[in-house]
């Protein structure tokens, strides 16, 4: 059976990626699949998820992976590489002196544990000492329970990672409670300021964002705005001459730019860094999930046969976290930004052609795997592309940040 794996961002204390945890989705709970005690069952179900290309998800991060008990019972996380891995124990296995063994052997063979769902019960006090990090759900566990037990465990140089931290003020929380990781989608929420208005500073580049969604798209009012901000102009003229992106010609001008890589490209670029800059006060793997949204939903959207000017798959995706980046509800903020109506429609969530693309990404990245086949199935597409094309708009993403 073919899997496909999802990637959700755990953040250290300065809103900067630290690693991503892997979910599968033929696992229980998300975790890696049971292995059979047979070794070639498990030799051909190793080269299977490997071969999903796990380095390329995470670009080059630690991967969370969850293991059940017989995963570790058999030792299978000994076959993947110790610095690039955490082994997560989930809350689920029984707490067993096998276990317990397996466990404290893995250790000593160089890996990193951790405990999932981690609630302080006492049962787990002999795992503690081999465990590095101990990850607490913030809706299982209060908030008063943390601070009464993280005292008690806290000289043991165990790492605490918050999950489900949904909200700035909860991060803020936690993370003055000595908490040094977080897991949730907080840094995709805007931080909305009541009656807040668009910054000055932005007013240009929110321009450039709705004229890429225009069919009408007026270069002669795009290049003045560009050209009026130089830091803009020299940021499009290094984008398209980074080797990564353009090994041909030398662009020297941004209407050399047009000419050369044609309108829908050098509207996508245009939108790339208006993005960019918009970006510049929040954290940077915000910025990657638009990207990584971007190029999924253009891959996605060309596969089902949806071939627009302006390009209406590539810009949903990467418009689809402007609330965040601008602190305002998605609603109020596209009444001042005059975005094509069918991405507007999708970003708000009314129904529209181009809403399911969105919504496959969004489940995709939350492992809600029921509705992502749904999704599939109504818009004709398999497990095998999704997969594809999820690996592939990672890889792109990487290439867009470092040439931005």
């Amino acid at each position: 059976m073919f899997s496909y794996v999802a990637r959700q961002e755990i953040l250290d204390k300065d809103k900067r990626v630290y690693a991503y945890e892997l979910l599968f989705r033929d696992g229980k709970s998300n975790s890696f699949p049971d292995i059979p005690p047979d070794e070639a069952t498990s030799k051909l179900l190793t080269n299977n998820h490997l071969n999903l290309g796990l380095d390329d998800i995470t670009g080059g991060k630690i991967s969370f992976i969850n293991f059940h008990e017989e995963t570790l019972l058999y030792r299978f996380p000994t076959s993947l590489e110790p610095r690039s891995v955490v082994i997560e124990i989930v809350e689920t296995v029984k707490v067993t002196k096998q276990l317990l063994q397996a466990c404290k052997q893995i250790r000593e063979m160089g890996y990193t544990l951790a405990l999932d769902d981690y609630d302080f019960d006492p049962k787990w006090d002999p795992f503690l000492p081999y465990i590095d990090i101990v990850k607490v759900d913030i809706k299982d566990c209060e908030y008063a329970t943390c601070v009464e037990n993280r005292a008690k465990i806290c000289d043991m140089n165990i790492k605490f990672l918050a999950e489900k931290v949904e909200t700035t003020e909860e991060f803020e929380l936690y993370k003055s409670l000595g908490f040094d990781y977080f897991q949730g989608y907080f840094f995709a929420r805007p931080e909305v300021v009541k009656s807040k208005n668009i910054p000055s500073s932005k007013a240009n580049l929110v321009s450039l964002i709705a004229a890429t969604s225009s069919v009408d798209f007026d270069f002669s009012e795009v290049s003045q705005i560009i050209e009026r901000d130089v830091s803009m102009s020299y940021m499009l003229l290094r984008f398209i001459n980074n080797p990564t992106v353009n090994k041909r010609v030398n662009v020297t001008s941004l209407r050399h730019a047009l000419n050369y890589m044609g309108e829908m490209e050098i509207k996508k670029f245009i939108a790339l860094l208006a993005l960019a800059k918009v970006n510049d006060s929040k954290p940077q793997n915000l910025m990657i999930l638009c990207l990584v949204r971007a190029k999924f939903c253009e891959l996605l959207t060309t596969a089902c046969g949806i071939k627009t000017n302006p390009p209406m798959g590539f810009l949903l995706g990467l418009f689809s976290l402007l609330d965040a980046l601008l602190d305002q509800e998605m609603c109020s903020l596209l009444d001042k930004v005059p975005i094509a109506d069918e991405i507007k429609s999708a970003l708000i969530g009314e129904e529209s052609e181009l809403g399911p693309y969105l919504r496959l990404i969004e489940c995709f990245e939350k492992a809600e795997w029921e509705e992502v086949e749904a999704i599939q199935a109504a818009i004709g597409v398999d497990n095998q592309q999704v997969h594809d094309f999820y690996k592939e708009a990672i890889a792109w993403s990487e290439v867009m940040r470092s040439s931005l």
